[in-house]
């Protein structure tokens, strides 16, 4: 009986144990749950039993850094509520159904990131805990940079900090990298080395500052330099750049270049000539200029630029521009050859003047010095006449002598350029200008105007020798240098001669004015020629009518039809007619009035009982 009671106990206890393991509950949590500072943050709590529970309880904790844990939330099949005097009591909402649990906390603070703890508890259905880690993300500012201010002398054995770079207020914590032109710095002993400071606010953000200390090189002068600041976001990771610095880099010179500023092209005698040196070096140095002829004279000139003023062709040569490597304390020369080119006064053969005879030939020649190639124009009158270095005069005239004016430039250097000029004048006897003779009529008592113009070297005197007339006289005489005009009016009387003499030292030469005067005709006489003139042809056209007149009436005559008598019937009543009533009528009978009525109308209609009604 008693090992049966034993049985029983043993049987009950095993069925206890096997329904205690079979009875359990699984949980599902997300291991973390990543969200930005003040968004909010949904923590789930799914879970599942293998049997129904009767009595179901689910509890929310936090832990806390020193590892204490508090519940935050309390639910089961009856009761959902939030725990009081927490930092969570304001901050949580619980809702869930009898398979999940949703925490959400509405306003996320840096301070939440810790492990959040989800406990369901099913009493004989089975228990169970699960927990997620809330991560909390705040971008960092944009990462300040600042260079060193002073420069940087390559020269020093150790390295010298180059600018430093600050990014604020960020969480988790950023890291910072340094660039050279995109490249990243990475710390070399001797070389790079970066110092980095880490500070964690009051608030729980995080302030990054990093010091780039760099041994400079004479090839870091044109070098960028920045950082970049990278931080934690939810599911990434991002970068932020600051904005690219160039740092003052010293260096000595080893090299001085030395050129002509001004002018550009060819220098010619006259110009303003400025030379400009510079070194390779940083800062550049004080330069000095002179002459390589004369290196002990120091030639004037400020920061490096010397300015020669209306430059000649003995400023010609080599300059010299020197400065001081402090390294090695020897000069550093650079040198500039200058050309100064020149352009002598035009020198023309013959000079001056020359005097020719009428038909000679004479050759002139212009040339000027000068140290580039030159092109020769010869003008005349302002009119080009010639190209070259000689002028050719063949069987001069009166029109050959004047003024040649001989133009010097160079074609490589605009605007340089030199004159010169000879006088040709031509000798020879007067020669008139239209020299025929001259064969006129004009009225008596007209004024008449003559002109005499003739050219000669030496220049010709006129002289009117003048026939036929007492009343002239010499109204203009205009001279040049070869020539005389001469204006003479004079009042035709009769027929008149009037010789020009044109004379000089070589001879002379006439010209003959020729005035046949024509008789004064009055109007009066004029208008009684005319009118008798046209009292002849009256009379004449008269006598041609009447001679036809004549032929018709003996013709009809001839022919019977012109009788001698006069025969006809006329009844005038002494009655006053009326204008109406005035009827003329006109009989068969062939009268003298009829036939000559017919031969006026020229009517071919018999005449008989033909009436006119004169009141119409």
């Amino acid at each position: 009986m008693a090992c049966r009671k034993d049985t029983l106990l043993l049987v009950a206890l095993l069925s206890f144990v096997t329904f205690y393991v079979r009875a359990k509950v699984d949980i599902d949590m997300d291991d973390t749950v990543s969200v930005y500072r003040g968004d909010p943050a949904e923590l789930h709590c799914r879970y599942s039993f293998s049997e129904e529970p009767s009595m179901m309880m689910v509890q929310w904790f936090v832990k806390y850094p020193n590892g204490s844990r508090e519940r935050i939330s309390y639910r089961d099949l009856t009761i959902e509520r939030v725990d009081e005097g927490t930092d969570y009591t304001d901050r949580i909402t619980v809702a869930g159904d009898s398979n999940s649990e949703t925490l959400t906390v509405l306003t996320v603070k840096l301070s939440d990131e810790r492990e959040f703890f989800c406990q369901v508890n099913g009493m004989a259905a089975g228990n169970g805990e699960r927990k997620t880690h809330l991560a909390v993300f705040d971008p960092p500012e944009a990462p300040v940079i600042e260079g060193v201010h002073s420069g940087i002398s390559v020269s020093s054995h150790l390295l010298s900090k180059i600018a430093s770079c600050e990014a604020r207020k960020g969480y988790p914590r950023p890291n910072i990298t340094w660039y050279r032109d995109e490249t990243p710095l990475i710390p070399i002993n001797g070389e790079i080395n970066v110092v980095t400071l880490v500070t964690r606010e009051a608030s729980g953000f995080y302030t990054v500052q990093s010091e780039l200390q760099y041994k400079i090189t004479k090839e870091d002068k044109d070098a960028l330099f920045s950082c970049k600041v990278s931080y934690f976001v939810p599911g990434d990771v991002r970068t932020s750049a600051s904005q690219d610095i160039n740092i003052t880099v010293h260096y000595p010179t080893t090299n001085v270049e030395l050129w002509r500023e001004l002018p550009k092209g060819l220098v010619k005698e006259g110009d303003t000539v400025e030379i400009r040196c510079q070194g390779d070096g940083n800062p550049p140095p004080p330069y000095t200029f002179n002459r390589e002829q004369q290196p002990e004279i120091e030639l004037d000139s400020t920061n490096g630029q010397l300015v020669l003023h209306e430059v000649t062709r003995r400023d010609s040569g080599v300059y010299q521009c020197r400065t001081l490597d402090l390294d090695t304390e020897e000069d550093v020369v650079g040198n500039m050859h200058l050309t100064v080119h020149y352009l002598d006064p035009a020198v023309v053969v013959p000079k001056d003047s020359e005097v020719m005879s009428k038909g000679e030939s004479l050759t002139a020649t212009c040339n000027a010095l000068s140290s580039l190639n030159t092109s020769t124009v010869w003008f005349k009158d302002d009119r080009e006449i010639g190209r070259g270095h000689m002028l050719f005069l063949e069987d001069a005239t009166f029109d050959t002598a004047g003024e040649y004016v001989c133009e010097v430039s160079v074609p490589t250097l605009a605007g340089f350029q030199s004159t010169g000029s000879v006088h040709i004048i031509v000798q020879g006897v007067p020669k008139i200008k239209d020299a025929e003779n001259v064969d006129m009529e004009e009225r008596a008592g007209k004024w008449v105007n003559l002109s005499c113009e003739a050219r000669g070297y030496p220049r010709p005197i006129i002289a009117w020798s003048i026939y036929g007339t007492q009343s002239w006289r010499e109204v203009l005489n205009r001279v040049t240098e070869d020539s005389v005009q001469s204006l003479v009016t004079l009042k035709v009387t009769s027929d008149i001669t009037a010789i020009c003499n044109a004379t000089n030292d070589m001879g002379v030469e006439t010209k003959t004015h020729s005035i046949k005067s024509m008789s004064m005709v009055t109007p009066a006489a004029k208008f009684q020629a005319e009118g008798s003139g046209i009292i002849i042809v009256i009379i004449i056209i008269c006598i041609l009518l009447l001679a036809i007149l004549g032929s018709v009436l003996y013709f009809l005559y001839k022919k019977g039809k012109l009788p001698c008598g006069r025969s006809g019937k006329q009844e005038i009543t002494a009655e006053k007619p009326n204008k109406e009533d005035i009827v003329v009528e006109m009989k068969a009978e062939k009268t003298e009035e009829a036939v000559l009525l017919k031969g006026v109308n020229g009517d071919k209609k018999p005449m008989n009982d033909q009436y006119i009604d004169l009141r119409k």
